[in-house]
């Protein structure tokens, strides 16, 4: 039988309804200074956890040091979890074409869009699911591009041996700063690797500090000026650029959110049980430690609950102690 490691974790956020607190989110969180201080921390910040679609920038940075070319639009898309809109598939597609290659060399998963209005309309079009829809799509678009500027194989660019892989590898554990123990198989096809959350926050904040023009740095100012690209439209993550000034943020499969603001300030999360709720409010108290203006906030916490129609609780990340 295998022994499994439990981290830590602690509450971070709760559900009220009335005068109970009807749910506890539990997970862990770091928020990181802009010199890279630890400011604040709850449950285990130091498990391994997979970072799942967090990772998308990592690995976009390893295909821009590997010569690929793309225009910020193109960029925003490779690291992003895409609603699936016509816009989003539209411009993978471009991607694609600009390589010489169709979607039919793709080789993520097959799926419906993630957006809800976005799946609506697409299943009240008839269509189906497929690669160019899935919300990995300009991610595995851009890994195809890389290997045609290369000369790299292109039906096997998922394959733990290709030069490719081998890169992001590197890539990643140079910008978290930690080996890589644990390789798994995320949803669409690529690698996932085991990292503590310290390490994502270190690197989403070496994103926002590299020099101007670097791959970091290009990845970094290319998802905040196309946040529509990196989500989509009625997402949080989208949403979260748009209100607050030089903040870049990540969102991942199973709880997980990473934010980094202008000045290197990061915070990484993890909801324990997977569950997506919980993921913005946990980190908006955290953010509120790191200045950010409450009201510019708002819209991310205290999120109502309803009951026959009214407001009868809310959902709220638990606030920092103040010193």
């Amino acid at each position: 039988m295998t022994t499994h490691h439990f981290p830590a974790h602690a509450p971070l956020a709760v559900q009220t309804r009335g005068e109970l607190v009807e749910s506890v989110h539990f997970g862990s969180l770091i928020a990181l200074t802009s010199d890279g201080g630890s400011l604040l921390s709850r449950g285990e910040p130091t498990a391994r956890v997979y970072p799942r679609s967090a990772l998308k920038p990592l690995i976009a940075v390893a295909m821009l040091r590997a010569g690929l070319e793309l225009p910020d639009d193109q960029l925003a898309l490779a690291a992003a979890s895409h609603s699936g809109a016509a816009e989003h598939q539209d411009t993978a597609a471009k991607i694609l074409a600009d390589a010489g290659l169709t979607p039919a060399d793709l080789r993520n998963s097959t799926d419906l869009p993630y957006g809800v209005a976005e799946q609506k309309a697409w299943l009240n079009a008839s269509h189906g699911p497929t690669q160019l829809a899935q919300n990995c799509s300009g991610k595995h678009a851009a890994l195809l591009a890389t290997c045609v500027k290369n000369g790299w194989p292109l039906e096997s660019y998922l394959a733990p041996e290709h030069p490719l892989t081998a890169l992001i590898r590197e890539v990643v554990a140079e910008l978290t700063g930690e080996e890589l123990h644990e390789i798994s198989t995320d949803g669409c096809g690529t690698e996932v690797f085991g990292l503590s959350l310290i390490g994502m926050a270190r690197a989403f904040s070496a994103l926002v500090t590299a020099a101007p023009g670097t791959p970091e740095r290009r990845v970094a100012d290319a998802m905040r000026a196309h946040p529509e690209l990196v989500a989509g439209a009625g997402r949080d993550v989208t949403a979260l650029m748009e209100a607050v000034p030089g903040l870049l943020a990540k969102d991942g499969f199973e709880g997980i959110q990473m934010i980094a603001m202008a000045d290197g300030s990061a915070v990484a999360l993890k909801i324990s049980d997977g569950g997506d709720r919980a993921r913005m409010p946990s980190a908006v108290p955290a953010l509120l430690a790191l200045g950010v203006a409450p009201e510019l906030l708002e819209p991310f916490n205290e999120l109502p609950v309803y009951g026959g129609g009214h407001p009868v609780g809310e959902l709220l990340g638990l606030p920092f102690p103040t010193k």
